[in-house]
């Protein structure tokens, strides 16, 4: 049976609701992993050694194999069925984990977030399309809708888990935790079947692709990571950055011509879809680079403690909870312009405050104030984005949709991370107070030049 055919069938109600429960637990796994990893960091270094430069790839070895395999993942998941690689992706991410809470050194880690990374590009996309292939109309919405807002809230209150653990244990159960989510979800699984689908033998895996997306960006990540410590005069970093950008115009040259590709670039002449993921890469961008070099900031130079520079990020959490559903139901009454151009433009004003940020500083009149208004910012922009995406795409393509938005935040966060690195180092290889005032001057032009492109680029849906 076809999957539309599938998703078309009356559903019992609790095998919807698990199937959902299922996909949110599996997802929320990749998300965690994408910032709990960000109050640890200090510990890790403590641990194992390294500076700023090992620090980055601990974080962005994970971005670099899930922003580049997404899109592989939901092919393998249109291929093979979505419930088989939701499975696989889960039991492999907690394999990752399990590896990566023993890890012996530094190199071991970062090549174990790599795996971790892959098998996340397995389970993201899969856990929205079992979503996408299970319910119909509204319910499809909603159920999205919270698929949304618990990635969002999944991704922030990971350094608040985090801080707690490395606090009370060590760094390494950040990733230990994994085992049991993981267990728990497969449980569910296993209750729910649906793991007969037939491979569907008319499509193929666009291996060339992967392979020039993930070179390409490796090559280029790495030589923003390393150019602190080697500068931009050396061999190696010019080779790493023209090597990138040639194998990224390499794919882009291949996708327009493989008739099978992981990237479809046709869906770029949607002028909603287009917009949306260039403010996603700035957004996503801005996120990734705020709560990273903040969380250092804090433990580094302020004297917080793991848990409480991850509950320093508690508020954003809380807000997003309850607005982010309201946000989402609100823009499909009066349309997305209005809430991803001044959502984005506001969080990019509170972040300004911290461009003067104290080491001796006081939480509740420094951080809290600005990280509030942030917070009504991302929660102003986050449904609003994603249900743009899947609504200009249409019906018949939102599981692929997704799947390149998905990639586009993934990809942000992994090239703000590289790129404002250099600014953080302030030319050696660890953080300092004025790299950090300038990371976060250029993390609020990051956030603002995305509602610009929102309030210039999106167009209301005609009544």
């Amino acid at each position: 049976m076809e999957r539309a055919d599938r998703a078309a069938l009356p559903l019992d109600a609790s095998v919807a609701r698990r199937t959902l429960v299922a996909s949110i637990l599996g997802s929320s796994m990749a998300f965690i992993d994408g910032s709990v990893v960000n109050v640890a960091l200090p510990s890790i270094q403590a641990d194992l050694g390294g500076g700023l430069a090992t620090q980055q790839w601990v974080v962005n070895a994970y971005l670099l194999t899930l922003g580049s395999l997404i899109l592989v993942g939901g092919s393998l998941g249109d291929i093979f069925g979505e419930s088989k690689i939701f499975a696989v992706g889960v039991a492999s991410f907690a394999g990752a984990s399990l590896l990566c809470g023993i890890a012996p050194n530094a190199p071991s880690l970062i090549v174990f977030r790599g795996v971790q990374g892959m098998a996340g590009a397995l389970l993201v996309p899969a856990s929205l399309a079992m979503i996408t292939a299970t319910f119909t109309g509204t319910a499809r919405g909603n159920a999205i809708g919270q698929w949304t807002s618990w990635s969002g809230i999944s991704f922030i209150v990971g350094p608040t888990l985090g801080g707690w653990l490395v606090d009370v244990a060590t760094w390494r159960v950040i990733f230990l935790l994994n085992l049991p989510i993981a267990a728990v979800t497969l449980l569910i699984l296993m209750r729910l079947g649906g793991m007969h689908q037939a491979r569907r033998e008319d499509l193929r895996v666009d291996v060339p692709g992967a392979i020039l997306c993930t070179a390409g960006l490796g090559l280029v990540v790495a030589g923003f990571i390393e150019q602190p410590r080697r500068g931009w005069g050396d061999p190696l970093i010019v080779t790493a950055l023209l090597g990138g950008a040639a194998c990224l115009g390499a794919f882009v040259a291949y996708e327009l011509r493989t008739p099978t590709p992981m990237l479809p670039l046709r869906l770029f002449r949607l002028r909603n879809f287009s917009v949306t993921n260039v403010e996603t890469l700035a957004v996503y961008g801005g996120l990734s680079g705020l709560t990273t070099f903040l969380t250092l900031f804090l433990i580094e130079f302020a004297g917080f403690s793991a848990l409480n520079a991850g509950l320093s990020l508690l508020p954003v959490t809380i807000v997003m909870f309850f607005l982010s559903p309201r946000t989402g139901r609100l823009s499909m009454r009066y349309g997305p312009r209005l809430f991803m151009a001044l959502g984005p433009i506001l969080a990019g004003g509170a972040v300004l405050a911290y461009t003067r940020l104290p080491q001796d500083l006081d939480y509740w009149v420094d951080i809290f104030p600005a990280l509030l208004l942030f917070s009504v910012g991302l929660s102003l922009t986050v449904a609003p984005l994603t249900t743009t995406v899947l609504a200009d795409a249409g019906p018949g393509d939102a599981g692929v949709a997704s799947g390149v938005n998905n990639a586009v935040a993934r990809v942000a966060g992994l090239l703000a991370i590289a790129v404002l690195g250099i600014a953080a180092a302030g030319g050696g290889d660890h953080l300092t107070v004025g790299g950090f005032h300038v990371t976060m001057a250029a993390v609020a032009a990051l956030l603002v030049c995305g509602g610009l492109i929102g309030a210039v680029g999106i167009q209301n849906p005609s009544a």
